[in-house]
């Protein structure tokens, strides 16, 4: 049987979820700085210094949030989200996933092009005239402004490298 389209979604596993979530990325900070070092050289601290108790400090925090919602496992576990609201979270989230992972296949001016373009025509619901205007003027304008002005390279993918930019 589903669940009621309003069900609530309880708090308890969202919170157990990022403190794993953190705790991974704090394991992954601690062991990278041990593999570089955390100790003191003759010029000062090491390159795996700070980093180190910078995840020490998230290990820290990640099981302050098990150690909170152990204790707390009996008593109710209150509302984190209605369903309804948790969609429309993953509207955004997974075009966004997307966009991230075509930044590394078509550059960033393609793939904000095609994310602008997405969320005009899907969540704005614009005519097609304007979604291709702003979809394909604002990575042009980005490409000026930091390209051109501040000489800043951001990716690029096979498209840019076709026009030779």
């Amino acid at each position: 049987m589903s669940e009621p389209e309003s069900a609530p979604v309880g708090k308890r596993w969202p919170e157990v979820g990022m403190a794993g979530v953190l705790a991974a990325i704090a394991l992954i900070v601690i062991g990278d700085s041990l593999r570089v070092g955390i100790g003191w050289a003759d010029d000062g601290p090491r390159a795996g210094y700070f980093p180190f108790y910078i995840g020490l400090l998230l290990l820290a925090a990640a099981a302050s949030i098990l150690f909170g919602e152990f204790r707390r496992r009996k008593q109710p576990d209150p509302v984190f989200a209605e369903r309804a609201q948790l969609r429309m979270v993953v509207a955004v989230l997974l075009p966004m996933v997307v966009y991230v992972a075509l930044i590394w296949g078509l550059g960033i001016y393609l793939a904000s092009a095609l994310l602008i373009g997405y969320f005009m025509r899907r969540h704005g619901h614009y005519r097609w005239p304007m979604t291709v205007a702003v979809s394909v003027g604002v990575p042009l304008l980005l490409f000026a402004v930091f390209e051109k002005w501040f000489l800043v390279p951001l990716p690029k993918g096979p498209i840019e490298h076709l026009f030779g930019l």
